[in-house]
């Protein structure tokens, strides 16, 4: 081979070179633009609140949860375009609203009350009935109830398609804009809704002298096993609930079966999830139909010992040895207004821009 074509092969192999090192930085501006961002999001957790579980692929990042909350306030998730995910739940109200039954597009009537968006990376269920296990499926049932925001998913997805900022969120978020991710969205959101900065936390885990005589001895009521009243053994532990069902004796008939939907059980019949109780004194009205408007009723009821039904707790009962008097139930009343957290329902990261 002589000299000149010895410096052609030279300039063929260098010129290879250059190009492969040209695609692989076009490949790597790609990936750069394509990739999801992973700017950490940290939980800051109350004393006394586990570690969460957090299912994999949905890790928090603040891209994440920002396109989240951009969505749960979005009126274009709903048919009509008036209603938002925020429009049944309220921050000022614990992420709930006032009405006995939420209030669907075309003010179509749901047949439940709107369950408080509170301290949801714990839950193991989700629904009055449980019906669903993760927060991402639990999402997909009000966004395309004919009664409640009545979206088509494939218009849906189209109309953010259309929308460049949306785009440009969900590929910062999540690599790509669809269906799944729109779940993962607002439920990396939904978890970042934690309260547990109440005067109940101040009393009971960094020992402040802050109830008042009547709070103190309602505090008692509820917890103290010597009075028999079981308040806390369904509304124990950190957040106030052991997340089981129980039929609580508000009916002796029951026109929504609650948990029986499900699984079909007789002994499910009339049973309810128990709901958590932080934020208790905003989220009236009351039980799973709103049939109790305050709560001095849901004391009273829980007084009476309940209506008799087969499926009836039996922690729900008059205990023949303690009565309550009408001190007591004042005094349970405020004890249970010292779990409202204030902070949370006003704080600016849960509100949108």
């Amino acid at each position: 081979m002589d000299h000149g074509e010895r410096v052609r092969k030279r300039l063929e192999r260098s010129q290879w070179i250059i190009t492969g090192l040209g695609m692989m930085v076009m490949l790597l501006s790609i990936a750069s633009v394509w990739a999801p961002s992973d700017t950490p999001y940290y939980l800051n957790l109350p004393p006394g609140f586990p570690e969460p579980v957090i299912p994999a692929g949905n890790e928090f990042t603040q891209e994440r949860v920002a396109l989240g909350k951009k969505l749960f306030y979005d009126t274009r998730l709903s048919s009509n375009g008036k209603l938002s995910c925020a429009s049944c739940h309220n921050p000022i109200h614990s992420f709930t609203d006032t009405a006995r039954v939420s209030m669907g597009v075309d003010n179509k009537s749901g047949t439940r009350n709107s369950m408080p968006l509170v301290n949801l990376a714990w839950a193991s269920s989700f629904f009055w009935d449980g019906g669903v296990p993760t927060l991402e499926m639990q999402i997909r049932k009000p966004l395309t109830s004919h009664v409640e925001m009545n979206r088509d998913v494939a218009a849906l997805m189209r109309d953010l398609q259309a929308d460049a900022e949306y785009k440009s969120l969900f590929k910062k978020a999540y690599g790509s804009l669809n269906e799944e991710n729109l779940y993962k969205a607002i439920a990396c959101f939904e978890r970042t809704l934690v309260s547990g900065n109440s005067r109940f936390d101040f009393y009971f885990y960094y020992k402040q002298p802050v109830f008042s005589e009547s709070e103190e001895r309602g505090y008692k009521l509820f917890f103290d096993g010597n009075y028999k009243l079981h308040c806390a053994s369904c509304h124990g532990g950190f957040n106030f609930t052991n997340q089981s069902f129980q039929n609580n004796g508000l009916y002796e008939s029951y026109a929504d079966q609650g948990r029986y939907l499900i699984t079909n059980l007789e002994r499910d019949k009339g049973k309810f999830k128990v709901p958590s109780l932080r934020n208790v004194e905003l989220t009236a009205p009351y039980m799973h139909d709103g049939s109790l408007k305050t709560l001095e009723e849901v004391v009273e009821h829980y007084a009476s010992g309940g209506k008799n039904h087969p499926n009836k707790s039996p922690h729900v009962h008059i205990h023949q040895a303690y009565q309550l008097t009408e001190q007591d139930k004042v005094d349970l009343v405020n004890f249970l207004k010292t779990l409202t957290d204030r902070d949370f329902i006003y704080k600016r990261e849960h509100r949108p821009e």
